[in-house]
């Protein structure tokens, strides 16, 4: 099989290629896909999720944890981001992966407040709070982290002013 050039052996990668991280969800998606790929990546902190990659590959990879963000200096604009933008979000993986369509997304999160959104997903000026939203992840046994900042708006700001004392301390977790 090959994917954009990269052959793909039934025992992962061939060696020299391009690592590949795939996105899995549970047993069925692990036991069908961790031949295929290198990296896990996952969007909930499932240490079932991480010890079942681990078993496909005697632990020797890299276990991605997907986590959005809503930094803003104004924190009710962070949550007011986050819930128009990811209110999807708070119903959890399972309900994301079953709708097929944004009017599906859109009557599944009809209901979902504010609030839900910024339970579910850190938000706002505070980037201790924004660093340790990513310790479930860690705890799960992630080994890394991906964090996605939630809207185009603040991305120039973000990333000038907010990137690198976020990084530090994510990595001093």
């Amino acid at each position: 099989m090959w994917v954009r050039g990269v052959e793909l052996w039934g025992s992962g990668r061939k060696e020299g290629g391009v690592p590949i991280g795939i996105a899995v969800s549970g047993d069925s998606s692990i036991e069908r896909f961790a031949p295929l790929g290198d990296h896990l990546v996952a969007v909930e902190p499932d240490a079932d999720l991480v010890a079942g990659w681990d078993a496909a590959h005697d632990g020797a990879s890299r276990k991605i944890g997907q986590i959005p963000i809503s930094w803003d200096t104004d924190p009710d604009a962070a949550v007011a981001r986050a819930h128009d933008q990811f209110r999807w979000f708070g119903g959890g993986w399972s309900v994301n992966a079953d709708l097929p369509t944004p009017a599906g997304f859109a009557a599944a999160s009809q209901f979902v407040r504010p609030e839900d959104v910024a339970d579910a997903i850190a938000c706002g000026p505070d980037l201790d709070a924004l660093a340790e939203s990513v310790r479930p992840f860690l705890d799960a046994g992630f080994t890394d982290v991906a964090i996605v900042q939630i809207g185009d708006a603040q991305q120039e700001r973000f990333v000038a002013e907010v990137a690198a004392p976020l990084l530090e301390r994510l990595r001093a977790l």
